[in-house]
């Protein structure tokens, strides 16, 4: 750091850093201090986007050039989120040792099922001529549906797939597994699903193996006012 040359600074003495000139000063240190511990080909939350920027995957923070993303794997919140990730990770591995084993001589056994194809479905578009909100009614059949077994349901984010890479923050999925078909996933438009038991349900057809997924998005609304007491949401007044 050059303490040399500063307003208000002669010549040879050292003058007061500024805040900016600070700052710079620390960014370098902590590339320098990366640089002799990281290797950017094997980092796993390194990632490069079509527009040339650096994004970190574990704090979602965009970076401007690999100095810059190197700096901040150094601070506080890139830290922060590799010691929770750790955490996390080891508690998992925890609960599947316990699933696995019941005692200190059990055996673990793995279900082999043969998956036989996915299966047909219908998806309709669905809008509430009350409330306006759009929706979408998806009809799936499982004629060969293993006996006792109900299809399950669950949302995943673009971040928890492994399929499209990069990643897109606008769509989320929509998962229903089965046995012994295989798991059909869903890409929809990444807006909140209104949980309420009339907008969001599902019911299995015991008779003709069908199951059927009612989703109702919010409004744009009831998105934008969602944690604002006494703006959303906005039903029918009556008269």
């Amino acid at each position: 750091m050059d303490y040399q040359n500063r307003a208000g600074s002669k010549f040879g003495g050292g003058g007061v850093a500024s805040q900016s000139a600070t700052n710079s000063d620390r960014r370098e240190r902590l590339r320098k201090l990366a640089l002799e511990t990281i290797d950017l080909d094997k980092d796993p939350y390194f990632f490069k986007n079509h527009v040339g920027s650096f994004e970190c995957r574990l704090c979602l923070t965009v970076h401007q050039n690999d100095g810059s993303y190197l700096a901040h794997t150094q601070g506080r919140k890139h830290q922060t989120n590799l010691a929770r990730r750790a955490a996390r990770d080891a508690q998992l591995g925890r609960k599947k040792e316990e699933e696995a084993y019941t005692g200190a001589n059990a055996v673990q056994v793995k279900r082999n099922v043969v998956k036989i194809g996915r299966p047909g479905y219908k998806i309709t578009k669905t809008l509430d001529p009350v409330t306006r909100q759009q929706g979408l009614l998806f009809q799936l059949q499982y004629p060969e549906i293993t006996q006792n077994v109900i299809p399950r349901v669950r949302f995943m984010s673009a971040y928890e797939q492994k399929v499209e890479d990069p990643p897109d923050k606008s769509f989320q999925y929509l998962l229903v597994a089965a046995e012994p078909y295989e798991t059909c996933g869903f890409k929809l438009q990444a807006r909140e699903v209104d949980r309420r038991e009339d907008k969001f349900w599902t019911w299995f057809d015991q008779d003709s193996k069908e199951f059927w997924i009612q989703v109702t998005f919010k409004t744009e609304r009831e998105e934008r006012y969602s944690g604002v007491p006494g703006l959303a949401p906005s039903g029918p007044r009556g008269g």
